[in-house]
């Protein structure tokens, strides 16, 4: 059966939808919030991790998921955690008002190969009945101010925010990870032109390795690795000897004053290009225009 995705819970678990972010288009995490009856309902495998706020009513829980029954009371101040891809069987007695928070596996599984600092594939989270947690708790409440207000740098904010969760998520609730069988060596051919010529258009500016990364789609931990295995040398290496190279072809072609040719080729001042042009070409930035100029 294909795993289901969050608009299509209510096939399932039906209820009075209150809130959706779905306008929003967050990347890699949704906000869904619901009015439910008492329901008895077995739901199928879902897409994503789905963490339940419970914000109205007291009730028994019941809960199957790969196991035995589980019991808990859960209420305003609780939290349920259901990991992807697995079976489960939920029934209350009491109507409750809930805000589900749902997380992609990829960005779960991209944040925990940053912070293992290995090729993580597949991460399981605890399947967890009821937990007080007050961080899930307020990581919720932020999403939905957010979806209610918005600002400036929303996107931005909510990534950080979804960062912030994965790396809680991983501390405190993961259970089996599982490593790629076999890492990718080097970056696609796409993937290496996409950042080849962001660096070549972005020489001025003080590039990061979550910026290169953002261009390759691929984590800050994947893209050092395949870096090296693409272009033969780690990302500030090639940097700087792009930086290099466009300064030595400015020095050739023309008389542009060497502190606007270090500015223009992102060193943080001459002096700082005159060390790195020595270092690499064996001859000072002054002394080689004096060179091609004869």
């Amino acid at each position: 059966m294909p795993l289901i995705i969050p608009e299509e819970l209510p096939i399932w678990v039906p209820g009075e939808l209150t809130v959706d972010s779905a306008s929003q288009n967050w990347k890699d995490v949704r906000v869904r919030g619901y009015h439910y009856q008492s329901l008895d309902v077995p739901i199928p495998p879902m897409r994503d991790y789905m963490i339940v706020v419970y914000r109205d009513g007291l009730t028994p829980m019941n809960r199957k998921v790969s196991g035995p029954w589980r019991h808990e009371q859960v209420g305003p101040g609780t939290v349920s955690l259901l990991t992807h891809s697995t079976d489960s069987h939920w029934h209350w007695s009491v109507p409750i008002e809930v805000q589900h928070l749902y997380i992609s596996p990829e960005k779960v599984a991209e944040i925990a190969s940053d912070v293992y600092d290995r090729d993580i594939k597949v991460v399981q989270i605890q399947d967890i009945l009821r937990a007080d947690d007050p961080v899930l708790i307020n990581v919720m409440t932020t999403l939905i101010n957010e979806l209610n207000s918005g600002g400036l740098g929303g996107s931005l904010f909510v990534e950080a925010v979804t960062n912030q969760v994965c790396v809680h998520l991983l501390r405190n609730y993961a259970g089996e990870l599982r490593e790629a069988k076999q890492a990718k060596r080097g970056l696609s051919p796409l993937q290496a032109k996409r950042v080849k010529d962001f660096i070549e258009e972005n020489l001025d500016r003080n590039l990061s390795l979550a910026d290169i990364a953002k261009v390759a789609s691929i984590s800050i931990f994947h893209l050092i690795r395949q870096f090296h295995e693409t272009f033969g040398c780690p990302p500030y290496v090639y940097l700087t000897l792009r930086r290099l190279e466009r300064a030595r072809r400015m020095i050739e072609i023309g008389d542009t004053p060497l502190k606007c040719v270090a500015a223009s080729c992102g060193f943080s001042d001459q002096s700082h290009m005159t060390r790195l042009f020595r270092r690499e070409f064996k001859i000072t930035p002054g002394e080689y225009r004096k060179n091609v100029s004869i």
